[in-house]
């Protein structure tokens, strides 16, 4: 397997440059709330969220330089979570793929998960093929499932157990 990033937790100072990232057209145009986020609102979710010991707000960076995001939700040992991600808008080619590998081997390893589960936009192509090349099953759609800037959306569920990592 090539060599995958390192992982750090989000700290306050990160915020600017995440926000940068999250409210990116590239990257909002793939989430479920699609507004422009404010620092105000952004600071708001990072003190609630860092608050909560079942999520990690994680900095991926390949060397000194940070090249994505990824969060893990309702976290416990051997426990299922839900993980969302993205690479940063001008990270080089192949970014998400190392984001992935090193938040997958964060998850069965430092995190002590079960399983993964993810979710992706079904327009979303490029988080899907890379849930792909992860390794996930794509274990089911969710019709319709969200109602977004005047359009259903439909979203492909992914899962991925700890012994399919450790096999791949």
């Amino acid at each position: 397997m090539a060599e995958a990033g390192t992982l750090r937790p989000v700290t306050a100072d990160d915020l600017p440059m995440v926000l940068a990232w999250r409210n990116h057209p590239s990257i909002r145009g793939f989430m479920l709330t699609r507004h422009e986020i404010g620092l105000e609102e952004h600071r708001n979710w990072f003190e609630k969220a860092s608050q909560d010991a079942t999520r990690r707000l994680l900095i991926v960076e390949e060397g000194p330089d940070p090249i994505g995001y990824v969060q893990f939700n309702n976290v416990t040992d051997g426990g299922v979570s839900d993980w969302g991600f993205y690479a940063r808008p001008d990270a080089p080619k192949g970014s998400g793929r190392k984001l992935g590998r090193a938040a997958l081997n964060h998850a069965f390893g430092a995190l002590d998960l079960h399983k993964v589960c993810g979710q992706a936009i079904d327009t979303n192509r490029a988080s899907i093929a890379l849930h792909t090349a992860l390794g996930f099953a794509r274990e089911g759609v969710l019709r319709d499932q969200h109602y977004i800037e005047g359009a259903y959306h439909s979203l492909v569920c992914f899962g991925l157990l700890r012994s399919e990592w450790q096999s791949a």
